[in-house]
């Protein structure tokens, strides 16, 4: 259980998290924007800091130690806005769009960022229906398919960005299979880039990347 008086600094400094105090004020004041929607809508289960650190900062993070400066992102299916708000927060060099195709909370998230004082576009569709109009260089993918599921919305769109960042748990390996089975790899690059524990489980997290053989490094 949080101490009571438990504060987002706090939250950082128990998982060894050091960030700028803009930043950190920033992820703050998202929080209390967060919270305060989910109360009508649900946005999240991480509704204090620990969780809020322990996974979504984590998640965060992991993703944008994979970015290169300037990229152009979109994080698929945003919900209350994870990766994406706390991307465009600690990666102020990144040009960062959310896609959302529930639309009451395509609103809260694009309401959220607004009062959070961020420049970030919220699109309202299913991603692979808006890379028609759009261009990426990388999606950043959590919590939202199957990597057989992801693969198949995205299989005729790989002109309209460059790669996938899909954030998964433990049953990864048999996902890769799944999508193996189905041929939705044979042209595809898929490399592990990084694995850290859940807190609080004997599972990992695990960050992979997709793209077309022979297109990245």
């Amino acid at each position: 259980m949080n101490p009571p008086r438990d504060s987002l600094s706090a939250a950082l400094a128990r998982h060894r998290i050091e960030l700028p105090e803009p930043q950190i004020a920033l992820l703050s004041r998202y929080c209390g924007l967060l919270w305060q929607f989910n109360t009508k809508i649900n946005l999240t289960r991480h509704t204090d800091y620990e969780k809020f650190v322990a996974r979504d900062v984590v998640d965060s993070l992991a993703f944008a130690e994979f970015l290169e400066k300037g990229e152009r992102v979109l994080d698929v299916g945003t919900g209350g806005g994870v990766p994406g708000i706390v991307l465009a927060i600690v990666r102020e060099d990144l040009d960062v769009s959310l896609c959302e195709s529930v639309a009451k909370r395509a609103r809260a998230a694009g309401e959220i960022a607004a009062r959070v004082g961020l420049n970030v576009p919220v699109l309202h569709g299913r991603a692979e229906e808006l890379l028609q109009e759009h261009f990426f260089n990388t999606l950043v993918v959590r919590a939202v398919a199957k990597l057989k599921k992801l693969l198949e919305w995205f299989q005729p769109c790989w002109d309209r960005f460059d790669r996938l960042l899909v954030l998964k748990g433990p049953a990864w390996v048999e996902e890769r299979g799944e999508a193996r089975h189905h041929h939705l790899l044979e042209n595809l690059a898929l490399r592990k880039l990084a694995a850290y524990p859940i807190p609080g489980t004997d599972a990992e997290s695990t960050l992979l990347q997709i793209c077309p053989k022979g297109k990245l490094k």
